[in-house]
């Protein structure tokens, strides 16, 4: 089973080229999903800035972490941003492009694909916009890419684990 410790060190290079690690989400709710922008289902980004609005001060946090090993990535970091704040109003962190799967997987994702399914299979990403809900304790929950952010099994996670 993942930790919060085996996660809280691993490191993330934002956007806007800040540096830091997982650790500086410990203790939130942190929704963690692999985006690309020119996917069909890229509509998601939608749903999950309405989570990020809705909790957001209430320690939750999505995290995106573009990628193009499904070919539907934007070619630099300037223009996803410009892309997920243009189109879509994103406020949620935003790492730069990673690699989702294979040998050269950020380290994040050597972590979370780790952790199973609601049919009990775990491996590598499968798409776009799979999700990992990372709760304070470090248990993950995983959601595949037709699962919708606003899903009631994901509201239900994020709100059973908030603060009161």
């Amino acid at each position: 089973m993942t930790t919060m410790a085996a996660l809280a060190s691993t490191p993330l290079t934002l956007l806007d080229g800040r540096v830091t690690t997982f650790g500086e989400f410990a203790g939130k709710v942190v929704l963690v999903v692999n985006v690309a922008s020119r996917c069909g289902l890229a509509p998601q980004y939608a749903g999950l800035e309405q989570l990020q609005k809705a909790y957001g001060d209430r320690g939750f946090t999505v995290i995106g972490l573009p990628s193009n090993q499904f070919l539907q990535e934007l070619s630099s970091e300037k223009k996803i941003a410009e892309y997920c704040s243009t189109t879509w109003g994103v406020t949620f962190p935003m790492t730069e492009k990673v690699k989702v799967n294979g040998k050269k997987r950020h380290p994040l994702y050597a972590e979370l694909v780790q952790a199973p399914d609601g049919a009990g299979l775990a491996g590598p990403v499968t798409w776009n916009f799979e999700k990992f809900l990372v709760l304070p304790s470090g248990e993950v929950h995983r959601f595949r890419p037709n699962v919708k952010p606003d899903a009631p099994e994901i509201v239900a996670l994020i709100e059973a684990n908030l603060p009161a």
